[in-house]
């Protein structure tokens, strides 16, 4: 099994006052997820596919460029995931497959609203273009 953690503390100030101290807790990828390729080419169709279940399910957390600041990231209690970071890019397709998936803390699982599997992974094709944009 592999260990992700989402984060360790998170600390927002405003002025001198202390709004919020999170701990986040850790994120367990099975081997078989993390090891599993993704059987989707990230061709145009995918990415234009990914690119509309992202819209719909994922920018108004994650923001529009992916960056966590979605409008509704402040009224959350977790730290929203910035998908142009290094440590989101490292992981392997399969581990990111399985979190959209899963779920974890205030991010619902996919279950429901993606029951198929290839959406998922066009997803995932998808949240890989933020780390192009970054450039």
């Amino acid at each position: 099994m592999i260990l992700i953690i989402r984060g360790l503390l998170t600390i927002c100030i405003t002025g001198t006052s202390l709004i919020m101290i999170q701990q986040t807790t850790p994120w367990i990828v099975p081997d078989k997820y993390v090891k599993m390729p993704n059987p989707v080419k990230a061709d145009t169709k995918s990415l234009a596919a990914g690119k509309a279940l992202y819209v719909v399910n994922c920018e108004a957390c994650h923001g529009k460029k992916g960056l966590g600041n979605g409008t509704k990231a402040p009224d959350l209690k977790t730290v929203v995931g910035n998908f142009t970071k290094d440590t989101f890019q490292s992981q392997t397709d399969g581990t990111i497959f399985y979190k959209i998936t899963e779920g974890g803390d205030e991010m619902p699982n996919a279950k429901k609203d993606l029951p198929y599997d290839i959406d998922r992974w066009n997803l995932v094709n998808y949240l890989r273009t933020f780390a192009a944009a970054k450039k």
